[in-house]
This record gives structure tokens, C-alpha cells and sequence, in this order.
């Protein structure tokens, strides 16, 4: 009988991260935390109520009026993310708060309520987990941990896609410079940089379909599994 694992899959933005967790949550019966949708949703919530998070009362006072959760949903077997209640899953997408939402998870206090609520929908295992400090950070302990990359361009065009679905008017330069922006933000910040795990598995997806990625870390899933 297979044993249910944690797997964690971190890396560069616009990687396919979300994508390949959700496939391998589904095939294997598992739970799908999206870890950047809750940054992002903190990072919306703090737009919407004007917090300035440069102001530590502020932001601490902000963060206790935040409640997220993921809700399945039944016609689709999508896991959206919910803002108080509020299902936020399209509006978190947007380019205002990409803009914002690395330079908002860089903060200490944001990253400790994150993570605090990211290790509690984890103590059961059998979780899918995707980020940029996941196998680091949140999960040190994870069986199986992967680390995803892939070639600037492609990440850029990858992005630019999903960006024009949201936003018509959208430029190819913008999702450029935002990319760079995040890169930049998210492997120099001070708490919780992103890298990779001393034992994770490196997977480079540049030339690969989502259908090939997702058999080669599917048999990675089964081999941890049975150990």
C-alpha cells in the first residue's frame, strides 16, 4: 500500500508550477495548495483596503482580518481561493496585483501568517504544493520536492498568454518587466528567498509539453510513494 507524501514544487515564475500540482493532486487523490494565489490574495486585500504595508501597526492589523481558504468547486473540480468569503480566484490574476504581490510576500509578518496556515493544511500529507519556498521553508521535510525552471523567453510568452486572456490591452513588454521584476524581488529578498532545495529534483521544462512534465514527475510521485 502506498504511503501519502508531501510534494512541493518551487521555482521561477510563469514556470508551469500551477499547472503541473494540480495534475498530480488530481491523479492522486491529493489536496492542491496554491501558495501564491494566498500571497496574491493578501496582496489584493491589502489594495482594496488601502494598507500601507510599510506601516508595521497597519500591516499587523490588516493581517488579522484576513481569512483565506481554498473551496473546491463542483462544476469544474477547481480548488478557488477565497478572501473572506469571497471568491477571488480571477481578480488575483490581475496585473495590479502581479505587480505588487512579490514585493508584498517579501515581508516577514505576511510570510509567518502565510506559512503558518500553509503548514497546517499539511500535517495530514497527501498535499500538493506549489511556491517559491515550499521545500525550503514551509516543507523541509517533504518527500519529494521539485524545483522548476525553464528558458526566459518561453516563461515570458507563457505569461503573456495567460496575461491576454485577463487583459486584452496587455503589451508583451509589460509581462516582460514584470517577470524581471518578480525574478529579481523573489531570489534577493531577505526572508525566504527563493532557491532550490539541497535534495530537490530539478525539472527543466522548456521543451516539454504539460503532458510530458506531468508522466516524468508522476513517476517520481510513485517512486517516493512506495518507499
Amino acid at each position: 500500500m502506498k504511503k501519502k507524501i508531501i510534494i512541493t514544487l518551487d521555482g521561477w515564475s510563469s514556470c508551469g508550477k500551477s499547472t503541473l500540482a494540480k495534475q498530480l493532486a488530481t491523479k492522486l487523490g491529493y489536496t492542491y495548495v496554491d501558495s501564491g494565489a494566498m500571497y496574491r490574495a493578501i496582496t489584493l486585500y491589502f489594495l482594496q483596503h488601502q494598507v500601507l504595508w510599510t506601516d508595521e501597526k497597519m500591516l499587523t492589523e490588516a493581517l488579522k482580518k484576513i481569512e483565506l481558504a481554498f473551496v473546491e468547486d463542483s462544476a469544474t473540480g477547481k480548488s478557488n481561493i477565497y478572501l473572506n468569503g469571497k471568491n477571488v480566484e480571477l481578480l488575483i490574476r490581475e496585473l495590479v496585483v502581479a505587480e505588487k504581490v512579490s514585493e508584498v510576500s517579501a515581508i516577514k509578518e505576511v510570510r509567518n501568517f502565510a506559512v503558518a496556515k500553509q503548514q497546517e493544511m499539511g500535517k495530514q500529507k497527501g498535499v500538493v504544493m506549489d511556491g517559491r519556498d515550499i521545500g525550503t521553508v514551509v516543507f523541509p521535510e517533504a518527500e519529494l520536492k521539485i524545483f522548476m525552471t525553464a528558458d526566459n523567453e518561453i516563461r515570458i510568452k507563457r505569461r503573456f498568454i495567460e496575461m491576454r486572456e485577463l487583459d486584452s490591452n496587455v503589451s508583451i513588454e509589460e509581462v516582460k518587466k514584470n517577470i524581471e521584476s518578480r525574478d529579481y524581488t523573489d531570489s534577493n529578498r531577505e526572508i525566504s528567498p527563493l532557491r532550490k532545495a539541497d535534495d530537490a529534483i530539478v525539472l527543466d521544462n522548456t521543451h516539454l509539453t504539460t503532458g510530458q512534465q506531468f508522466e516524468i514527475a508522476f513517476n517520481w510521485a510513485n517512486e517516493k510513494s512506495s518507499m
